[in-house]
């Protein structure tokens, strides 16, 4: 049922051998546990050694925690568990994605405004060293997501953008990047996000495209990362009605299952179809988007008897393993079904050498070690380079630029921020990091303070246009989970901090984490986007304000969204 000596796991006879007898050795408990890839916020040990000595899972994902706490955490785990552990972590911008010290070398988006594929190559590579340097060996990325609904609140700028064949390109090199440092990538968010308008952690959200038009597109892309040799691709709680039905004619609508649960997507496209041979794993579990479709007793077994061979995460641990585990006595999952499963889940870990450095006793990272890797100067130099080709002049039809405080030293300017993220991690904001770097360049800035009068009683205009040269906005609305759009919502009363100025005072917006805000401030008339807010972006942004440098980047997306007042 799955072939190891070929693509992607290539394992030689003794890595077999190692894999059949690991299997033939572990009771019913040690398979269920083997399913499962958990998560951790921290280095308790009694919790980990818990996980490694009694659950015994297959895998878990690291959240951004400082490198001494990944480090313990990752010791703790290998040095506990009878399998060696998949160590997983959200790469898609750079080694940040688990360790706090690691480098940040720039958003998908950010890279693919560089139009350079090796740009994407090295953010594999800097995930995969810096990942590496802190015991993780699996990358949950790149994300091959294709932007193509500019109204999606989630892909945006963690996607290569709207043209499928970059995408194509830039996730092909990625998976050459991270893998080539010894670590799996996992190619997300199959069957695509970035058609619908709708988020997957919130509802199962639709690919709609026609067979035809996700073969073009979504296909090409997957087949291309497959053909790389990607070891593994994460399934999405997104449906694809085209091929589903293609697939089974007999399948009503209400029968459509997302990815994570349809055997039609899992086996017959993604199996049959392209051809792949590794690792399925389902996206995180606790998302509406798999809840949705049927109760959690059915939904859990469901996943693996459907062709995924790990379920990522739990809603609660006790209970989800509690359904697995019924579900194999049901025969939900086969017994053919669960061997498949962990035949690729040890066939990958075989692939990583895993087995061998458990062996050797390499398998626990070198806190000393991790720390000159992470965050390096050559890493460094990389995302420096990366923000000086990414940053993005859009519009700029007043020739306002550059600036320069000798002109424009009175700034007036407005922030406009959305809701602390959960995993923010207490980083300065971008707006404290851009208003210091403004002065320090001599500018006077002045944050924009809204009066509470409303009609008759506002503020006189001329307070604002004989005060100030100059009116800056920087936007940081950065896409996230469990919000269901991402436009300004401006100030009261009456939008108190929208651009009314801008036909008397020179105006220039700026955003740094979203490529479409164009649609709320369609007349402003000089517009960047910096698809990053990291402190070498805004660096980078300056000097090109200044006019140090030249703005080189490239719209990776319709920063118009499609519409003729955008441009004016």
């Amino acid at each position: 049922m799955v072939d190891l000596k070929a693509k992607p796991f290539y394992l030689t006879d003794d890595d077999i051998a190692w894999v059949q007898t690991t299997l033939a050795g572990m009771t019913e408990d040690e398979k269920i546990g083997q399913l499962f890839c958990l998560v951790a916020y921290g280095s308790d040990e009694g919790y980990l050694k818990h996980l490694a000595l009694d659950v015994k899972p297959g895998g878990l994902m690291c959240r951004a925690m400082p490198a001494q706490e990944v480090v313990e955490t990752t010791r703790v785990l290998q040095e506990n568990s009878r399998i060696p552990m998949l160590i997983a972590a959200n790469f898609e911008k750079g080694g940040d994605g688990i360790a706090f010290e690691g480098t940040t070398l720039g958003s998908p988006m950010q890279v693919a405004a560089t139009d350079d594929d090796s740009m994407a190559y090295r953010l594999g590579v800097v995930c995969g060293r810096e990942g590496a340097a802190v015991g993780a060996n699996w990358a949950f990325a790149p994300i091959v997501d294709i932007d193509l609904n500019w109204r999606n609140p989630i892909t945006n700028t963690r996607t290569f953008g709207a043209d499928p064949e970059r995408v194509r390109r830039m996730g092909v090199q990625y998976v050459r990047g991270v893998q080539e440092q010894g670590m799996a990538a996992a190619v997300k968010h199959f069957p695509g996000d970035g058609v619908d308008e709708r988020d997957q952690h919130l509802v199962t959200s639709v690919n709609s495209l026609s067979c035809d038009q996700w073969d073009a597109t979504f296909g090409s892309v997957y087949q291309a990362c497959i053909d790389a040799g990607a070891l593994t691709i994460m399934a999405g709680h997104i449906m694809q009605p085209a091929w589903s039905r293609r697939l089974n004619p007999a399948l009503a609508d209400k029968d459509l299952l997302p990815a994570s649960l349809s055997p039609e997507l899992i086996m017959g496209l993604l199996r049959e179809r392209l051809g792949f041979n590794g690792l399925v794993v389902t996206d995180a579990t606790a998302m509406a988007g798999m809840a949705i479709p049927m109760p959690r007793a059915q939904a859990v077994p469901q996943a693996i008897a459907a062709g995924c061979d790990m379920f990522l995460f739990t809603r609660n641990l006790d209970e989800d393993f509690a359904y697995m585990k019924q579900g194999v006595a049901d025969g939900v999952i086969s017994a053919a079904r669960l061997d498949e499963a962990l035949t690729r889940i040890l066939g990958l870990k075989a692939a990583l050498r895993l087995h061998r450095k458990q062996a050797e006793g390499s398998l626990t990272p070198s806190l000393d070690r991790a720390l000159q890797t992470l965050g390096n100067a050559e890493h460094q130099a990389w995302a420096a380079e990366c923000a000086d080709r990414s940053v993005t002049l859009v519009k700029n039809n007043d020739a306002i630029l550059p600036i320069s405080p000798d002109r424009q030293k009175r700034v007036l300017f407005y922030d406009l921020r959305g809701s602390e993220s959960f995993f923010d991690g207490g980083k300065t904001p971008p707006h404290e990091i851009f208003m210091h770097l403004l002065a320090q360049e001599g500018f006077q800035v002045q944050r924009f303070d809204p009066s509470r009068g409303l009609e008759g009683l506002m503020q006189p205009s001329t307070a604002v246009t004989e005060q100030y040269d100059l009116i800056i906005y920087l936007a940081s609305l950065a896409t996230k989970s469990n919000q269901t759009v991402v436009r300004i919502e401006w100030a009261m009363p009456m939008g108190a901090n929208a651009p009314i100025y801008m036909t008397s005072v020179p105006t220039l917006f700026i955003s740094v984490e979203n490529p479409y805000h164009l649609i709320d401030v369609p007349r402003v008339q000089t517009y960047i986007n910096t698809y990053s807010a990291s402190e070498t972006t805004l660096k980078a942004l300056v000097d090109k304000l200044l006019g140090r440098s030249s703005f080189q980047g490239i719209s990776p997306v319709d920063a118009f969204c499609g519409l003729w007042d955008t441009r004016l």
